[in-house]
């Protein structure tokens, strides 16, 4: 093997066709896309997070603990340089630390922080992410208690499923016994989350993974795995992964590339992905081209299918072929409706809460102004201020079901993919229960589970096949819906609130504000012209499967 293949801890999560690109010396001079601006958002803000739990654990500490901070913006060798340092005075905690490059064992890397356990080091990793749910189990320590020997399980808390944090530690882990910095013992490794209350605590050995493995298991296999096609790539020898469309192509820098190839192959990961499109391969069915041939009606070939039927994988690949966003899979389409509708839209800012509730009314007159109407908390999150925007939210959805009720008619409301919806239902209900207007949890369950709320994501994916994804933004233009703003999508809506609430220090942006609420009521006016447009003229305008 090449001693020019260096592995960081990001390697064992990524695709493996990427790792081959990130190290073919063919790729070098191939122009990348420019950065994206909410990628470089996500690193400042996770960059902001660690120097504040940095500021807090340094103050916990005491005045006879010892640090070492290594600043990120140093150069690589100097970072290296301080790191050992470090080592050798024995320093308690180093914050930063960059281990030096291990071209024996093609490893690079550091961590958030390491922390002296004995006569060696834990590492201990600063993430912006939710580490926790509601529950119990986790192992954790205070958020300023770093000595690992003081876990004990929490009484209110239950581990987060966070592989990629694990696999993390784990590199980390075989990186300070190849430099003989490992604390003796069990493997443990550290997360401090979002919510920076806890340490939760993490056995590397524990056989907690699929078939009882550990997550060194699983770091180890996944390392020698991606050693090989990194090598292959880098000395020029047959590639050991071959371009194949996965969830991760969507943010990736590579995609372009391999987004070529697969159209002029027209790979079969191109309406089938993941697991399945490799199954496919396996048992000759490569093409687009290929699966679109076979006889829906037969007996599909031994493989370990997990997506839906076999058979509508086919009838996906012939709408592909036949460039239809959609098709019918039920030979008629129907959409619950009621005398009084509500399309419902929320607006979250990743973790840290929701702080637009969009609404819009139509339907029978019941005494309530219809249109679209907003409840937001323009406080940046995490505020208490979003507990009295949601109650208002619901004290007025509350208003409109009585009133319907009251008038002897049908009321039922409308979202699109409730999954994020009921999210900060739930989350609100919990989190903001003392406040006067929140419902109780119950009730929002009650409702959830009621036929008055209804999931056009579910009614669309029950109905209709979707060819190129089924997003609102892709479904939503076959209604002939079009959004004002060119721009309109999540990921640009995050950086439209960071200026609409000054997070960054500046002034709050009303202009923002003004495009947040017009985006959002562009998402519930689409909702309600799908739904509308899955009523009537879908049945006219989109061919059945089986006609195709």
């Amino acid at each position: 093997m090449g001693d020019e293949v260096l592995l960081d801890a990001g390697a064992v999560s990524r695709c493996r066709r990427r790792v081959h690109l990130e190290h073919d010396p063919a790729m070098r001079d191939v122009p990348l896309p420019p950065p994206d601006p909410t990628a470089q958002q996500r690193i400042d803000d996770a960059t902001a997070h660690r120097e504040e739990i940095l500021e807090q654990l340094v103050a916990a500490s005491g005045p006879d603990a010892t640090w070492a901070r290594v600043p990120r913006t140093l150069p690589a060798g100097e970072r290296v340089r301080l790191t050992e340092q470090a080592f050798g005075e024995g320093t308690q905690y180093i914050w930063g630390a960059l281990l030096p490059a291990d071209p024996v064992g093609h490893r690079r890397g550091g961590i958030d922080l390491l922390v002296r356990v004995g006569d060696g080091y834990v590492p201990v990793l600063v993430v912006r992410h939710r580490i926790t749910d509601r529950g119990q189990g986790a192992p954790t320590t205070a958020m300023t208690e770093l000595d690992p020997a003081r876990r004990s399980p929490d009484e209110l808390r239950k581990v987060r499923s966070q592989p990629r944090d694990q696999l993390r530690l784990a590199h980390l882990r075989r990186m300070l016994e190849t430099y003989g910095k490992a604390a003796a013992g069990r493997a443990l490794g550290g997360v401090i989350g979002l919510d920076a209350d806890v340490v939760v605590w993490h056995d590397l050995t524990a056989g907690t993974w699929p078939g009882g493995r550990s997550a060194l298991d699983e770091y180890d296999a996944r390392f020698e795995d991606r050693l090989a096609v990194a090598t292959a790539a880098a000395t020029g020898a047959e590639a050991l992964a071959a371009p194949s469309r996965v969830l991760e192509c969507r943010r990736c820098p590579f995609w372009a590339t391999c987004e070529v190839v697969l159209t002029e192959t027209r790979d079969v990961s191109l309406v089938v992905r993941g697991e399945d499109a490799g199954e496919l391969r396996r048992v000759g069915v490569s093409t687009v081209d290929k699966l679109a041939a076979l006889d829906p009606a037969a007996e599909p070939p031994p493989m370990n299918w997990t997506g839906g039927t076999f058979s509508d994988a086919i009838m996906l690949a012939r709408a592909w072929l036949a460039d239809l966003t959609v098709v019918r899979r039920t030979p008629t389409v129907e959409v619950p409706r009621a005398d009084v509708e509500v399309d419902v839209d929320m607006e979250s800012f990743g973790d840290s809460g929701a702080y637009l509730w969009g609404t819009l009314l139509s339907g029978v007159d019941i005494g309530v102004p219809r249109g679209y109407r907003a409840f937001a908390t323009w406080e940046p999150l995490p505020t208490v201020d979003e507990a009295r925007s949601f109650a208002e939210f619901w004290a007025w959805f509350t208003d409109v079901r009585e009133r319907t009720l009251a008038a002897g008619l049908t009321f039922r409301a409308y979202c699109y993919n409730a999954l994020a919806e009921n999210r900060w239902l739930f989350g609100s209900a919990e989190r903001f229960a003392e406040h006067p207007g929140v419902p109780e949890k119950r009730t929002i369950q009650s409702f959830v589970d009621s036929d008055e709320w209804v999931d056009l994501f579910r009614s669309v994916t029950d109905q209709f096949l979707c060819s190129r994804g089924k997003g609102l933004k892709v479904i939503a233009p076959v209604a002939g819906f079009a959004w004002r703003d060119p721009e309109a999508g999540g990921e640009a809506s995050m950086r439209w609130y960071r200026d609409a609430v000054g997070m960054d220090g500046e002034v709050p942006d009303d202009d923002q504000r003004e495009r947040l609420l017009r985006y959002n009521e562009d998402d519930v006016l689409a909702t309600k012209a799908l739904r509308e447009w899955m009523s009537g003229r879908a049945q006219d305008e989109v061919p059945y499967m089986l006609d195709i």
